[in-house]
This record gives C-alpha cells, structure tokens and sequence, in this order.
C-alpha cells in the first residue's frame, strides 16, 4: 500500500531540472553530441550520491548509473530504470520558464510569453481527462523538457520513497540516466554489463497507463545527387545541377501512402528530414520506418527507383545511396521475455489504472536497449507534445507515474 501522506518530490526536481540546457545535436559527431548534457548529468550522479546510492556516478561519456540494494530475502531479477537527460535538437531548451496552470478546467491554454503559442483542447483529446490537474507548460518561448527530464525527475522520487520506505520490499534497482537519446545515439556507448541489470524498463512514455513494447524498425538513408558545376555565366549544355535532380526526385516521392503527414497507426513510411547542398552536390537524408522489418528494404528500393529515373532526366548526373540500420521493433525481442510487460501490466491493474497498449510510431533507447541484450519496454511519464513549445505535463499524472515505477518494482519482488 502506498503511503498518501508522502510528500512527492518529482515536480520540485522536475521544475529545477528543466532549468538545464541539454539539447543534444543531431549534426555532431563527438559523444555525447552536446557536453552541456554532462552538467545536468553530473548534478544528478551527485544527488543520488547524496540520497544514499553509494556507487552513483557519471562515467567520462555521460551515462549515470547508481543501485538500490535490494531489500529482500528473495532472488529477484535485477531490473532497470532508464530515462534520458537531453532534449530535441528541434527546439531551443535553454532558459525555459515552465509555468504550473493550476487547477485546469478545460478549454485551450494560451502561453503566457507567446501567445500565438496555444496548447489547443481538440488537438490534445487526453486534455479532457484533466479537469482539475495542474498543468505544466513553458511560457511559449523554449519547449519544456517533460521529454524526458518528467521521466528523471519521477525516477529520482522513486528513489527517494524508496529509501524514506525501507518496509516497500524489492529486489536490486537500477538507476540509469542517457544522454542523446533525442540524436539516436543514446545506447551508443552505455555499458551494460557494469549496468548489470538482466530486464529494464525506460520512463519516457506520454498517456497515464502506456506500456509500449512495440517500435518501428528504422533505417536511416542518404542519397547522393552528383551534377557538374561551372560558372553560370558559361554553363549552356555544360551544368548539371545537382539541386535541381534532387528537387525532382523530391517531387516523385509519394504522398498519398508511405509519407507521414498521411499515414497513421501501423503503416509505415519514407521520409526526408533534411537537404543540403548545391550545384556539384545535394544530399538528401531519410528515415525509413515501418514495425515489420523486412518492409524496409521494399520502401528503400522504392526510393532508389526513383532517385535513378529522376537521374535518367539528367544525363550526365549521377546517384549514390548509403543505408545505415538504426533500431528494430523491439517486440521481436520482448515476444521471448512476456514477463517483463506481464508484471508492468499487474502494476497498473495494482494501480486501478487502465492499460494502453500502442505501437510507437518512433523508436526509444529500450528498442536498441532490447537488441543489445537488455529486453526494454517503455512506460508512462505523462510527457505530452513533444520537441515542442506545446510541451505539457500535468503534475498528477508525474506523481501517478512515481508509483508506477514502485509498484513494478514490487510486483517483480512478489513474483519471485
């Protein structure tokens, strides 16, 4: 039974937290991507220090790790729990200015700061389960950080009623904070053996009651447009321009089908995100994403087909294409361990919380996580529109997503 005298911390870390400026870079190639993440990072190693995780600490590339002995006479499995320090490269996180909308009883919040910026009630349908919460938004200038620092912040308090309820009995807990997830490279150097958990489970989900254990597969694509380039003045039936090939096969992409902005659910799709370049050189870079993995090698031959008729109406240009594997469906992982979404599935229903169970239309450290050895489900931090200035929170859904993470732990002792 949890304790309703305890006092929560996660939104008072939550507010300092997001002070932070974490945003990670998706144009670097160090690691992690931004060294600013590794401030936040070293703040957090020292808190948990401080709290009585006697082995917490930052290692040189960013990650933290600490563990909460396990309080039990039982063998339980050692298990995880992950979130990741930085924010969305998409938006700035530096000097945000969160603001608490008490009390909320419906309609559209308008930001104070920028008030062409509205968080609006028919665009956020889980809104009208929060009548009577106290939302969190920016002032309409920077996004939040709810994603994921709502995540750090919820995993901090639990550790804290951890150690303030030493009779809560559970097994060995792991403490593990990531940087660059937000880049796609937060597994990139993490060290699982000295994590030494067996199953995890990353805090970084959106809705009260989610459990994810279903991602796209993704792959990443560069295609490469060769043209000939020479002064303007003298380039009658000598210039290939490589941006206009590549506007032209742009302009074939389909759109109908196999493009986000109509696609939803469980179909997948191809989607450029970035160009650049000019005359002699313009590369265009894709993800490519879909849940059945084999799709993805259909939808880059599709996109290959027609980057080379796009070429054929260019002689003279020429085409290159990279692929790079980035994450798989990480279900094709957690299909072999049920237990791990079995007993996060008790703890809701524990809860009286209604499960929801989604694919994510995106990918977590948990789907690389799952791969690497260390089967990965997501759950539930209320974090809401992400990378964002529409970014929100409500501050009892953090709370109900505190006990979440201490119910897990304790089913996973009662199951033992």
């Amino acid at each position: 039974m949890f304790d309703e005298k305890y006092q929560f911390t996660c939104v008072e870390k939550f507010l300092e937290y997001v002070k932070y400026d974490t945003q990670s870079d998706d144009e670097s190639e160090s690691f992690p991507s931004t060294e600013k993440q590794k401030i936040l990072s070293a703040d957090l190693a020292k808190e948990l220090k401080e709290m009585g995780l006697e082995d917490a600490h930052m290692d040189e590339w960013g990650y933290v790790m600490a563990t909460l002995p396990s309080n039990t006479d039982k063998n339980v499995d050692t298990i995880a729990f992950i979130a990741h320090v930085d924010t969305s490269p998409a938006v700035t996180g530096k000097d945000v200015n969160p603001i608490i909308n008490k009390n909320y009883q419906g309609g559209d919040i308008v930001l104070k700061n920028d008030t062409s910026r509205v968080i609006k009630a028919d665009e956020n349908p889980y809104l009208q389960e929060m009548i009577g919460y106290d939302i969190i938004t920016t002032d309409g200038t920077t996004l939040l950080g709810a994603d994921n620092k709502a995540g750090v912040a919820e995993i901090m308090d639990a550790v804290n009623y951890w150690l303030t309820h030493p009779e809560v009995k559970h097994g060995t807990v792991k403490i593990c904070f990531t940087p660059d997830e937000e880049v796609g490279r937060g597994t990139e150097k993490i060290d699982l053996k000295k994590l030494g958990a067996k199953y995890a489970y990353t805090v970084d989900g959106s809705a009260r009651g989610e459990i994810e254990s279903e991602t796209f597969s993704a792959d990443a694509m560069v295609v490469n447009f060769i043209g000939k380039n020479i002064h303007p003045g003298f380039a009658k039936n000598k210039m290939v321009n490589a941006i206009k090939v590549a506007a032209a096969f742009i302009e074939s992409l389909p759109k109908e089908e196999l493009s986000p902005e109509t696609t939803e659910k469980r179909e997948g799709f191809v989607h450029p995100w970035i160009i650049n370049g000019n005359e002699e050189l313009t590369s265009v870079k894709f993800i490519i994403r879909d849940f059945i993995t084999s799709k993805l090698k259909d939808y880059e031959n599709i996109v290959k087909d027609l980057a080379e008729k796009a070429v054929a109406k260019f002689p003279g240009a020429k085409v290159e294409i990279e692929i790079k594997e980035q994450y798989r469906n990480m279900k094709e992982v957690l299909d072999k361990h049920p237990q791990v979404e079995e007993y996060a599935l008790q703890a809701l229903k524990n809860l009286n919380i209604e499960p929801i169970m989604n694919p994510i239309r995106g990918g977590t450290d948990g789907s690389r996580l799952s791969f690497m050895g260390l089967p990965t489900p997501n759950i539930f931090a209320g974090e809401h529109s992400f990378h964002s200035q529409l970014e929100w929170v409500a501050v009892q859904d953090m709370e109900i997503a505190v006990k979440n993470i201490i119910e897990i732990a304790k089913v996973w002792e009662e199951k033992a």
